[in-house]
């Protein structure tokens, strides 16, 4: 596991195995801008996600509740949602 890797990794791994949670900051994370224009007064260099970048999807758990609520409106899904409906498909 990389230093990077959520400390939670095996039990994410047991809810969604088809995932990888990892720690960055919302800077490195390199958000959508739909979510960024929701992060109002927010130091992009200190707040948190645990996240997986390659599906989109974050761990409300581990994320800056001001960013989960700004990812929440946009394509990310939180890792409950994903869990419990799957990924949105397109039309």
């Amino acid at each position: 596991m990389s230093a990077r890797s959520c400390p939670d990794w095996p039990d994410l791994l047991e809810r969604a195995p088809d995932l990888l949670f990892k720690h960055y900051t919302v800077a490195e994370a390199q958000l959508p801008a739909d979510a960024l224009v929701n992060l109002q007064g927010v130091t992009l260099d200190s707040v948190a996600i645990c996240c997986d970048l390659d599906k989109n999807v974050f761990n409300a758990d581990h994320t800056d509740p001001q960013v989960g609520e700004a990812l929440r409106a946009s394509h990310w899904y939180d890792l409950r949602e994903w869990i419990a409906n799957g990924p949105r498909l397109a039309p």
